[in-house]
């Protein structure tokens, strides 16, 4: 099974939410690159299908962080399975459409030649995670947890003001979860 064919597999079997049907058939469609997209321009996952895959390990690692018995446990956090793929499969939605082909210049064995890359043109400046949100939100309602997990998915990375960074882990642990597995992904499966 290829990336596609199981993105499509768990999010046909997880996210049953009403709307959810037409977010699926946009991603699909002509109109969003969703499942060819690059994640980056040139750092994790910048090559052909890096936004799905890097959706796919956010996925496994939120999967993942979320089975364990202390975090079960100790901190409670018990998540439905539609929750877990709503927010780790559709948390970079706002990526969509925003990446294209260009190149750049490199000095080779002392010769400058050029090299294929992506260019970053967001024709919807509208943030990083509360875009997400807001596509998402056109489609299918989420729950407030939900969108304040995909708002700061970035967590302490993000541009975002630490205080409501901070506030947000404490007030939504889906949101820690998110960005753990996120940073998890980015940083140690798809890191260099």
């Amino acid at each position: 099974m290829n990336n596609k064919e199981r993105f499509i597999e768990i999010f046909k079997q997880h996210i049953k939410r009403q709307g959810s049907d037409k977010l699926l058939e946009f991603l699909l469609s002509k109109n969003s690159d969703f499942f060819d997209a690059p994640a980056s321009t040139r750092f994790h996952g910048s090559y052909d299908g890096g936004l799905l895959e890097h959706s796919l390990n956010v996925y496994d690692c939120l999967k993942d962080y979320l089975s364990r018995q202390r975090v079960k446990d100790t901190y409670g956090l018990k998540y439905s399975e539609e929750s877990i793929a709503i927010v780790a499969l559709l948390h970079d939605l706002c990526k969509v459409n925003c990446y294209k082909r260009g190149t750049r210049n490199v000095k080779e064995n002392g010769q400058w030649i050029q090299v294929p890359t992506y260019e970053y043109n967001d024709m919807l400046p509208y943030g990083h995670g509360e875009k997400s949100v807001y596509m998402i939100s056109g489609y299918m309602k989420l729950t407030r947890e939900e969108a304040f997990a995909i708002r700061y998915h970035m967590g302490f990375a993000g541009n975002e003001e630490t205080r409501n960074v901070g506030a947000a882990f404490e007030m939504f642990p889906l949101a820690f979860a998110l960005s753990t597995a996120d940073m998890e992904a980015t940083y140690f499966i798809e890191g260099k």
